[in-house]
């Protein structure tokens, strides 16, 4: 009879730990400690601890609602599309603009035809509008939206709009198509709305470009508010730039993402 190879010896602490990161890494949400205690079967204290020493080395990060990856997942030089991984990116730079500016910081995206919110992070003294009504059904009311279509091409915009009716939200909501195609060609690198989804707020939106990505990362501040001035916009361009090379860095090359990292 042949010989056999020998079994590895399989170190399992180091499995767990590496099927945590993989559950992350592909959850487009934070995912709490708890969630990934119910979903391998580990105890909460085997999973703690676990986290615990993926955090300390920087593989993972703790959010107020879940965990994210870290910057030292090596997958953030390479997948930058993967959805935890993307998340993560975007998590990160949501924070950055609402420590930055002291305003809540939203990011949405186009994809499949449609525009949908990211997600939010909240600044302490700034809460963050209500929104009732979807992106889906108020694109055109939002400077996170008006941003999306004005960096679409004329078909792309035109089929959007064919699909989503100009719903009014308030009295200064534009309704007219020839009136809202007309306001997107005057965005030249940012977009507003001023009362247009919510009477008392307004919102400045600067876009997110990247290889298979259109976004749009905003911050919300009261209508008269001192921070809403031409600095603000700046401010968040610095974010946006940063945030479309980290995303664009697989495509682009190492370089690209050593520069967004001394950014």
């Amino acid at each position: 009879m042949a010989a056999t190879e020998a079994a590895p010896t399989l170190i399992g602490s180091v499995q767990r730990a590496l099927r945590l990161v993989d559950m992350v890494a592909n959850s487009s949400r934070p995912v709490p400690v708890k969630t990934l205690a119910a979903r391998t079967g580990l105890t909460p204290g085997t999973t703690y601890n676990l986290v615990r020493t993926l955090v300390h080395e920087g593989y993972l990060v703790t959010e107020p609602d879940g965990l994210v990856l870290g910057e030292n997942f090596p997958a953030f030089r390479k997948h930058s599309d993967a959805g935890g991984v993307f998340f993560a990116h975007v998590r990160a730079a949501l924070r950055h603009a609402t420590e930055e500016v002291g305003a809540t910081a939203y990011l949405s995206r186009y994809e499949d035809g449609e525009l949908h919110l990211v997600d939010i992070v909240d600044a302490a003294r700034s809460t963050r509008i209500d929104l009732s009504v979807g992106l889906d059904s108020s694109a055109h009311a939002t400077a996170l939206g008006k941003q999306i279509l004005a960096d679409l091409s004329r078909e792309e915009r035109m089929d959007y709009l064919s699909r989503h009716p100009l719903e009014q939200l308030t009295s200064r909501t534009i309704r007219d198509p020839r009136a809202l195609l007309a306001a997107l060609d005057r965005c030249r690198g940012f977009a507003v709305d001023c009362e247009e989804y919510a009477i008392g707020n307004a919102c400045v939106a600067v876009p997110v470009i990247a290889p298979n990505v259109r976004a749009s990362l905003a911050v919300s501040l009261p209508v008269g508010h001192p921070r809403l001035e031409h600095g603000l916009v700046e401010k968040l361009k610095v974010v946006a730039r940063r945030l479309s090379l980290q995303l664009g860095a697989d495509a682009l090359g190492g370089s690209t993402s050593r520069l967004a990292t001394s950014l």
